[in-house]
């Protein structure tokens, strides 16, 4: 009888480290482990990546399998700076994702070089999110700590590093520093931001192997460690995607995705070019504020949150981070059209319609820009911490008007990394393997009438609430 396979797949995403030791052959999940992360809270979002590391030892070795494991790969939050002197400790807590302190550096990127222009050589306009303004933000603000510094990475970089001594990347995650194009990094805007480029990692080929474990981890060593990759293009692995099958994810932040045939380059910078893990591309939008902030609406009203009602004339912009999607980084939240007889109910369902508006109202374009038809019958696929709640469900069915399929999967960036690492073994593209497990099969959602009404009450909101949010008011 031949000898079971197993590879293991690790997601370290701003809440926590969750691995899956997966089956090499069948897909099933054998074995899985967590770690919580902690993230600071106040004006910044940062997080200690000495956590993550600890993090992946504690999650592998309680999978059952760390010891076993045939090959490994990690999938991790994108967009963070990590920061290592030279001993290859970090000079400071991460800044994440979430952190929008850098939107001043963000804006004198775009304007010094154009949005056109970058969108044109990296794919995107660079928000906030993106970790150019961050290294931005460290030289003008932490200057001493700048100086400091030996090497920068990327959350999922610094943790391959960390296990295998290779300073690699993957160009699916590159491709959400807002520094690097199909040409590589990109001299110019590192030049701006004050960034060399010999303190970033080698970008290496889709299905290259990263190197080897090294001793003294929950891991044994000499175990095969795939690229790995940005969460979002894990997921995307983890789906075993095919171009033009558009997802959208309700997690921490919420983001709309699909696998593009072309290179996406939106001067509006609503539509991110991201590249995926493989040879092609994930244009993507994003936004901060999604199932954490609608959860909040919910205690914030004494509600469960399913205990939603349907009516009610009540718009909620649940911006309780800033925003990306518009982007609004100094934003807050706001709540507009309350009436005598307005519920908690139609509160709380309105937080749902404010948080899913943006991602769907930018889905045809996410279509676009990689060369799909937005008009294709394909069913939204739903995933995420959210997909499975009813309440979230319902809303991205009425606000679509599209077909709706919750995959059965879960956990699909750990997964999509277990892919990879199986890639490795088997000599597959990372998503053949994902459609071989059938990662993306489960129930599909008839679609219903597109609620025009609703949406169109949180567009004209928008438009009249830009001066509140700080974007200049636009006239009637």
């Amino acid at each position: 009888m031949a000898e079971q396979r197993v590879v293991i797949g690790f997601d370290s995403s701003t809440q926590s480290t969750k691995a899956l030791a997966v089956d090499l052959d069948t897909g099933a999940v054998l074995g899985q482990g967590r770690a919580p992360h902690t993230v600071s809270t106040g004006t910044g979002r940062e997080s200690d990546p000495e956590q993550w590391w600890r993090a992946l030892g504690e999650a592998s070795a309680a999978t059952g399998w760390a010891d076993r494991a045939a090959a490994v790969s990690i999938g991790g939050q994108q967009h963070g700076l990590v920061t290592l002197d030279a001993s290859g400790a970090p000079v400071r807590p991460a800044l994440l994702w979430n952190d929008v302190r850098s939107a001043p550096q963000a804006a004198a990127l775009q304007a010094a070089v154009g949005a056109s222009e970058l969108a044109h050589r990296t794919g995107s306009v660079p928000t906030a999110a993106f970790t150019a303004p961050k290294w931005a933000w460290l030289r003008a603000n932490e200057p001493a700590a700048a100086e400091r510094v030996a090497a920068v990475r990327l959350p999922h970089d610094f943790l391959t590093e960390r296990l295998t001594g290779e300073a690699v990347t993957d160009r699916g995650d590159a491709s959400g520093t807002g520094w690097w194009g199909p040409d590589g990094y990109d001299k110019d805007v590192l030049d701006r931001i004050g960034l060399d480029p010999a303190l970033l990692p080698q970008v290496l080929a889709p299905g290259t192997r990263a190197g080897a474990v090294r001793p003294g981890t929950a891991l044994r060593a000499g175990t095969p460690v795939a690229t790995g990759t940005g969460d979002n293009m894990a997921a995307a692995l983890g789906l075993g995607l095919l171009p033009g099958q558009p997802v959208l994810s309700l997690g921490t932040s919420g983001t709309v995705y699909a696998v593009g045939r072309t290179r996406p380059a939106d001067p509006t910078g609503t539509v991110a070019g991201f590249a995926d893990a493989l040879g092609g591309w994930l244009p993507l939008a994003c936004t901060l504020n999604c199932t954490l902030a609608v959860d909040r609406f919910a205690v914030l009203l004494g509600r469960g949150r399913e205990e939603v009602e349907d009516g009610g004339t009540a718009v909620v912009l649940p911006y309780l981070d800033g925003e990306r999607t518009p982007d609004l980084p100094g934003a807050s939240g706001l709540v507009h059209g309350l009436r005598h007889d307005t519920t908690p109910g139609h509160l709380l369902q309105a937080a749902y319609d404010g948080a899913a508006h943006a991602l769907l109202a930018a889905l045809d374009g996410v279509l676009s820009a990689g060369g799909a038809d937005p008009e294709g019958g394909e069913p939204l696929l739903l995933i995420g911490g959210g997909a499975r709640g009813r309440a979230w469900q319902r809303t991205v069915l009425r606000l679509s008007g599209r077909a709706v399929q919750v995959p059965e999967a879960q956990e699909l960036v750990a997964l999509g990394a277990a892919a990879q690492a199986a890639a490795l073994l088997t000599g597959e593209p990372a998503d053949a393997v994902a459609r071989r497990w059938r990662t993306a099969h489960g129930p599909v959602l008839e679609p219903v009438a597109k609620d025009e009404e609703a949406l169109a009450r949180i567009t004209d909101t928008l438009r009249r609430a830009g001066a509140l949010q700080g974007a200049p008011a636009e006239d009637r």
